[in-house]
């Protein structure tokens, strides 16, 4: 039995990103593609499960985590997504689904490792059914994207609904992210402190809303915030999952809210200035809160 401060699990996708002057660019993608380097740069031991179609096996080789710390989840296929931009800043995008990666089932989850804390990095409803969440709180704390339970994939259009089982399965989840738009959704409330206290009084333990101005974290007692500082927003892509990853490394390794939501807006701040995913390290994560958050 191997043992890991981290397992990130979740579908990966072949994206096709288009900028708002039409310029295209095809990537790897998907939650968990994004969060594992940034969990994997602040130095806990991750390892990264991932739904993909065997055939694309090479979606593995960019995440920047060794093979030996990464399993495949044998799908039909593999998740295909198309991210139209409008603007500079990429606040405001089009997104369509051409496939769907099967749903991960329980009798899936790696039998020769064992976990502090599993992020269900979800893409779409129906990535994790409800059973993968009752089977994960019985082998460790759970963190979980809201994405993959709010966006649906409905003849390739992708819809935003309300979480069904959201009261019953949000006291499961230690970690719960969402960005401001899911907040509203999930509580009907445009205020992110009172969305973040909304969710917390419905069972999460821990909740970060994401926006692009600032992280925003809330534990049931203090409500802690810090500015984002990208100078250029052309790796926009991926933005919550870098942040969601790197603040769960830094949490699972014992780091507190501020020092961990620090690292993790430093961290997303720096991987916006290059398309991709994270590449840095921690030593430049921390050159460049040495440099911007003085």
């Amino acid at each position: 039995m191997k043992n890991y401060d981290l397992m990130i699990l979740g579908p990966a996708t072949r994206d096709v990103n288009i900028d708002y002057t039409g310029e295209e660019v095809r990537l790897a993608g998907g939650a968990v593609t994004y969060c594992t380097p940034a969990a994997r740069a602040a130095n806990p031991s991750v390892f990264a499960a991932v739904k993909i179609a065997p055939e694309d096996a090479d979606i593995l080789d960019g995440m920047g985590i060794d093979r030996e710390d990464t399993v495949i989840l044998p799908s039909a296929k593999t998740t295909l997504m198309r991210n139209e931009y409008f603007t500079a800043d990429r606040e405001r995008r089009n997104c369509t689904c051409a496939a769907q990666s099967d749903p991960i089932r329980p009798e899936e989850l790696p039998a020769d490792i064992s976990w502090k804390l599993c992020h269900l990095a979800g893409l779409l409803y129906g990535d994790f059914p409800n059973e993968l969440i009752e089977e994960l709180t019985c082998r460790g704390k759970v963190s979980a994207d809201a994405q993959g339970f709010l966006r649906h994939n409905e003849d390739g259009a992708l819809r935003f609904h309300d979480w069904a089982d959201k009261r019953c399965y949000l006291p499961c989840i230690d970690f719960l992210k969402t960005d401001t738009a899911e907040a509203e959704i999930l509580t009907g409330l445009t205020d992110r402190v009172e969305a973040a206290k909304q969710l917390f009084d419905w069972g999460a333990k821990e909740i970060m809303i994401s926006n692009s101005a600032e992280m925003l974290v809330y534990d049931g007692r203090e409500v802690y915030t810090c500015p984002v500082k990208a100078r250029n927003l052309s790796g926009r892509t991926g933005r919550g999952d870098t942040t969601f990853g790197s603040y769960l490394a830094m949490r699972v390794a014992g780091a507190s809210i501020p020092e961990a939501l620090l690292y993790a807006t430093a961290c997303v701040s720096l991987k916006m200035e290059t398309p991709g995913i994270f590449r840095g390290t921690k030593e430049d994560v921390e050159e460049y809160i040495r440099a911007f958050y003085q």
